[in-house]
């Protein structure tokens, strides 16, 4: 076991083995590949982890990067700089409505949220607590993504927003048709208040034509003896190339 494995389980959480976390990326990688995925849409990008493990992996298309957070969106600019083919857009959150809106913003930057943490969540990681509070632009992703876009893109879709995955989604309904696939975080247990169930979120993809083509799994938490989290790829039906 990894110091980083000791420390994990000590704060209650269980981090997938470095091998194993790769062997599941370069899945995902695979699923791109088939598609032909021209150009990846990150939302909730963080300080820019899933852009860069892409890279790492060999993905070779266009990254629009889209990430709330102050400090984050600074860090998300500076990893991207010297890449041509990675965008990183303007400072902002993205969700069913334009105007504005406060994200919460926790110890680990990660975890931070448009929506409330949990009491269940504030039990099982104190490590995640909120540190501050930032006013942020709230857009709809159907109205800042054109000028990011070619007419012939296969776009794939990625949302890791800590419960706000279904508000971002209906904010990109008309791009919805459009999108080679999607992958979200999705959660077997509720850590923000008001975020959708993955049922519900399996059950909107498959209404729309998308099919489940790979599932990740995230925290699991030894206090509960259970998985927290999972991400979810779903890529439209009948599409493969």
């Amino acid at each position: 076991m990894t110091l980083a494995q000791r420390l994990a389980r000590r704060l209650g959480y269980d981090l997938i083995p470095r091998a194993k976390a790769r062997l599941l990326q370069a899945q995902l990688i695979a699923v791109l590949e088939r598609f032909g995925v021209s150009c990846v849409i990150d939302v909730g990008a963080n300080a820019g982890q899933y852009g860069l493990t892409l890279r790492e992996l060999g993905y070779q298309g266009r990254l629009v990067s889209f990430e709330p957070q102050a400090a984050a969106h600074r860090q998300l600019e500076r990893e991207a700089a010297s890449d041509p083919r990675w965008q990183v857009a303007p400072r902002m959150a993205l969700g069913e409505r334009d105007g504005e809106a406060l994200i919460e913003v926790s110890a680990e930057s990660d975890m931070s949220s448009l929506l409330p943490q949990s009491a269940l969540l504030r039990q099982v990681s104190p490590s995640s607590r909120i540190v501050a509070r930032e006013a942020v632009r709230l857009a709809r992703l159907d109205g800042v993504i054109g000028p990011y876009l070619k007419p012939d893109d296969a776009i794939f879709l990625k949302i890791d927003t800590q419960g706000y995955e279904a508000q971002v989604l209906a904010g990109g309904s008309l791009l919805l048709p459009r999108l080679a696939g999607v992958q979200l975080e999705m959660p077997l247990v509720r850590c923000y208040d008001g975020e959708r169930d993955f049922r519900d979120l399996i059950d909107d993809l498959t209404a729309a034509g998308f099919s489940p083509f790979l599932f990740m799994p995230g925290y699991f938490e030894r206090k509960l003896a259970r998985q927290l989290q999972v991400d979810g790829v779903f890529m439209r039906a009948g599409d493969e190339r």
